[in-house]
């Protein structure tokens, strides 16, 4: 049965229609949950550009800055739990839930998320157990047991990157590109040296001294940040490979870094295995 699955993050959005598991035509847009007011309407819009098809939604607008805010499903949480809460929110129209974490130190939640991790499983893309990662504003790092999602971290890595590049005394050296080479590599290792604070200052210094040219500063505090990020999670997983949720550009940066960090790393497409989860999600709670 066709049926149209939203990808709703809070700046952009996914839409896909997805006939027998397969996929049938896709948009992407810009219509985030942030600056969505009115969503019944935009559901009438995708209806009228896809069809009068079901709708299952994930992301952002199940939050408190979407439709309506949906409860988590404690981890740990496989497809079954996930889709066991599903909710109507109209005719004909889910929300997927999200996944919340706790220990004796911290919480964490997810929104959206949750479709990838499970779908890769689903799909075969990686192991029952393992351990990935999803690069992005808010990079989510998540420890895969028996195909469940057993516990997870967010580090706000992309979300820092782009405020050093827009504000601050480093953001007039933070212009030039940023790609995997020996200078997004050093800051990977410097970033694993857990100085973070101090690592940082380090990129005006080097440009003060000539110890660096400011093209390579993008590239080097890029590195810096991911560094430190994996550098962490690594530390804590027994794990030799890394699944990268991503597209090749930003999943070939993190695959970079924790290659240099000792492990191997695998770069998964990260739309297929959002189809896998939802399409899974989709047959769990019909």
């Amino acid at each position: 049965m066709r049926f149209l699955a939203v990808d709703w993050g809070t700046t952009n959005r996914r839409v896909f229609a997805i006939d027998d598991g397969r996929v049938v035509a896709t948009e992407r847009d810009d219509r985030g949950a942030s600056v969505v007011e009115d969503f019944p309407a935009e559901i009438a819009a995708i209806r009228a550009r896809h069809g009068d098809h079901p709708l299952l939604l994930a992301g952002m607008v199940g939050s408190n800055i979407g439709w309506r805010a949906m409860p988590y499903v404690p981890a740990p949480a496989g497809l079954a739990e996930v889709a066991a809460a599903v909710a109507q929110v109209a005719p004909g129209v889910r929300i997927v839930p999200g996944v919340s974490y706790r220990d004796a130190r911290r919480g964490d939640v997810m929104r959206g998320e949750e479709v990838q991790l499970l779908g890769a499983v689903a799909a075969g893309q990686v192991p029952a157990d393992a351990l990935l990662c999803q690069p992005g504003t808010h990079c989510k790092w998540a420890t895969m047991a028996q195909g469940r999602i057993a516990a997870f971290v967010t580090a706000m890595t992309g979300e820092l990157f782009a405020l050093l590049r827009t504000h601050g005394l480093l953001a007039r050296q933070l212009t030039g590109p940023v790609s995997d080479g020996a200078a997004f590599r050093d800051g990977v290792a410097e970033g694993a040296r857990a100085d973070l604070a101090a690592s940082l200052f380090g990129i005006r210094a080097a440009s003060l001294l000539g110890m660096r040219d400011d093209a390579e500063a993008a590239a080097y505090a890029s590195g810096l940040l991911i560094g430190a990020d994996a550098a962490q999670r690594l530390a804590q997983a027994g794990h030799d490979i890394v699944h990268v949720l991503a597209d090749p550009a930003l999943g070939g940066l993190y695959a970079a870094a924790i290659e240099t960090l000792g492990r191997r790393a695998a770069i998964v497409d990260s739309n297929a295995a959002f189809v896998a989860g939802i399409t899974r999600i989709q047959e769990l709670a019909a």
